[in-house]
């Protein structure tokens, strides 16, 4: 038996979205100072940078403890994570003044309206895609490092 099971369930668990913020950083970069257009979203990348790949580890490690007395799928228990991620999302978009409330039926996100019928979609489209990461990408991480 191998040791330290959590701790290898958690650095697994901190790829994916470890990898996903690298890509989107340097995609960042490139648009906002290697082609020089005004795309200022620093306040925003705070939040994926730093809490989600650890959110990400730590609920790797509540799965793994879970597997042990419940058996939920991993591909349902990751498609749970939006139901923590986008209100915590929300609320520091909120707090950086990046997002806020407008007639009441919409919300801006800097200069875009987003309708809440289109977050509601978008919402199901993430629960959707982090279920597939989870079940697919995260599971098999799971197995490489041996706490699957």
């Amino acid at each position: 038996m191998k040791p330290h099971p959590y701790l290898r369930a958690y650095m697994a668990g901190t790829l994916v979205p470890t990898v996903f913020v690298m890509f989107v950083a340097c995609g960042y970069a490139f648009i906002r100072y290697g082609l020089g257009l005004p795309f200022a979203i620093e306040k925003g990348l705070i939040f994926p940078v730093a809490f989600v790949p650890n959110l990400f580890g730590i609920w790797n490690v509540v799965y793994t403890k879970l597997h042990q007395t419940h058996h939920i799928a991993l591909g349902v228990h990751g498609a749970l994570l939006p139901f923590v991620l986008g209100p915590l999302g929300l609320l520091v978009a909120f707090s950086v003044g990046l997002a806020q409330f407008h007639d009441g039926s919409l919300i801006y996100f800097q200069a875009i309206r987003v309708p809440y019928g289109v977050l509601a979609i978008g919402f199901v489209c993430a629960l959707i895609v982090y279920y597939l990461v989870w079940k697919y990408v995260v599971g098999y991480l799971n197995e490489v490092v041996g706490v699957a």
